[in-house]
């Protein structure tokens, strides 16, 4: 084959061999470097199908390659240009823009052999990179064995003509090649991109051509030289990094607006009150006597989020005003995250709310909410605690499901209240709950919480009683909860958390 360079092209000098020496090197440790990283990251994937797993393999895959590559064309430059100068490489070739995605068809079910339909070849450089020449003058075309063997050709064979060669070319390609070619020919351009081809076995392989006008003495162009190179594999493992890293966009994308329709159930359907609520409310509910100011509840509350605030979990507080002055406590949480989560807390609270208006004392209003979720398309565990306060005569009545319960503070001391028997909500059908009573005192603090301030529910319970001598100092509820939330806010919770603060008013006689 005639030198790809013309008098007005020489040839440059060949570099030093001991700095391509030390490239291979840098290579090398790059290389082994990177086999660590790979073998990490799968080993990472313990057998889920995560998209970011997926993607940070695909990645490596990918770096693999190239570096596989670069150190093959270092070898090959160390080495000199081969003994046949028919196998001629271009050292220089480097990843070029992406192709059209390989699926797509073109006149027959194609098989793409870099995706493990065929064997690759992954051996040395020369076994995927070939070389061309076409003579306008003599008609000649020569074809080096290995591009043979990439368009799948038995090298006996010989080469395409350019009038030959579009007919392997995809459809979609063509224009591609007919562009480069024309511009190396009629307008003397280099040429540089690539397109897919489909052999006569089916199997579909991306090529990358580069190549350049081989100028006759008088100027014009004698022949088109262009080394061809086979880059399925390469084009492969990019195509994997792309879907993989649109699915994880994709995943962060619904993850994103999960977060913000489960944030604006939660915002829609928790107490929309700030600070601190007086309850019963100085003009009564509708249609009760004057409220009992002396035993009302100065009551705060606050909602705590986990460690990474991904995802919202379904625990609420709350206190309503019931009739009769009776005024409605509870706290509970279900167990998951996100949208689901938050709308079966809703559905709870909503049960919960418009029980405890019709009159349903606590533990049987526990038993109607266990049947309620058995019933449910959409089955959960939910640990609770609903209170009802009588602020005539000071008395709490509580039931409680699986669920920590209420801390009641007082003259500096606390202590957990003593627990009626009652099952997680969801756990078993026809459970029962009982209920128990408590009479306060004026000064009492009760601190109702969910249970995961802390990353157990017994610790949470610990620190907080550790708290009494502040609490119980404390001019009213809020400062209390500012308390709670200076004590447990950098607490590493995997969970959201929630705490309710109720003082009785009033002074002791």
């Amino acid at each position: 084959m005639p030198s790809p360079r013309s008098a007005d092209h020489p040839a440059v000098s060949p570099p030093q061999r001991d700095t391509v020496d030390a490239l291979i090197s840098q290579t090398q440790r790059l290389r082994g470097g990177l086999d660590a990283v790979r073998r990490d990251t799968v080993a990472d994937l313990g057998g889920t199908d995560d998209a970011q797993v997926r993607w940070q393999r695909a990645l490596c895959e990918l770096a693999v390659h190239q570096l596989d590559d670069l150190g093959r064309h270092l070898g090959e430059l160390r080495e000199g240009l081969p003994a046949d100068a028919s196998e001629t490489v271009d050292a220089s070739e480097t990843v070029d823009p992406p192709e059209p995605e390989a699926d797509a068809t073109a006149g027959g079910p194609a098989r793409d052999e870099a995706a493990g339909h065929a064997p690759t070849g992954r051996g040395s450089l020369l076994s995927r990179v070939g070389s061309a020449e076409w003579n306008l003058l003599t008609d000649e075309v020569t074809w080096s064995d290995e591009l043979c063997r990439i368009f799948g050709r038995d090298p006996g064979d010989g080469g395409l003509t350019l009038d030959e060669l579009p007919s392997w070319v995809f459809s979609e390609d063509q224009p591609i090649l007919t562009g480069m070619v024309t511009d190396c020919l009629v307008d003397g351009k280099p040429i540089d991109g690539e397109f897919r081809v489909v052999r006569e076995d089916e199997v579909v392989r991306t090529v990358h051509m580069a190549g350049e006008p081989v100028l006759d003495t008088d100027g014009s162009t004698a022949s088109m030289w262009a080394v061809l190179r086979d880059v399925s594999e390469l084009r492969r493992s990019e195509r994997a990094v792309r879907e993989s890293r649109d699915t994880l966009r994709h995943q962060r994308r619904i993850a994103r607006t999960e977060r913000r329709l489960a944030v604006e159930v939660q915002e829609a359907v928790l107490p929309p009150w700030r600070g601190s609520l007086r309850l019963p409310a100085r003009d009564g509910f509708p249609g009760a006597g004057p409220a009992a100011d002396s035993a009302a509840l100065d009551l705060a509350a606050h909602y705590l989020p986990s460690e990474s605030s991904a995802q919202i979990g379904g625990d609420w507080y709350d206190a309503l005003e019931l009739p009769d002055d009776h005024t409605l406590l509870s706290v509970g949480g279900l167990t998951g995250h996100g949208v689901t989560a938050t709308c079966g807390m809703a559905m709870l609270l909503g049960a919960v709310r418009g029980m405890a208006v019709a009159g349903i004392e606590p533990g049987a209003l526990m038993g109607r909410l266990n049947q309620l979720l058995a019933v449910s398309s959409q089955p959960a565990l939910v640990g609770a605690v609903c209170a009802q306060y009588d602020p005539r005569t000071r008395t709490l009545a509580w039931a409680q499901a699986g669920h920590p319960a209420p801390l009641l503070f007082r003259d500096g001391t606390g202590r957990p209240l003593r627990s009626p028997d009652g099952v997680l909500l969801g756990a078993t059908a026809g459970a029962a709950y009982t209920q128990a009573e408590e009479r306060l005192e004026p000064g009492d603090l009760l601190v109702l919480h969910t249970g995961r301030l802390a990353r157990d529910a017994e610790g949470a319970t610990g620190r907080l009683l550790a708290l009494a001598p502040r609490l119980t100092a404390a001019h009213g509820a809020q400062e209390c909860v500012r308390t709670v939330a200076e004590a447990f806010g950098d607490e590493p919770r995997e969970n959201d958390a929630c705490v309710l603060i109720a003082r009785v008013t009033g002074a002791r006689a």
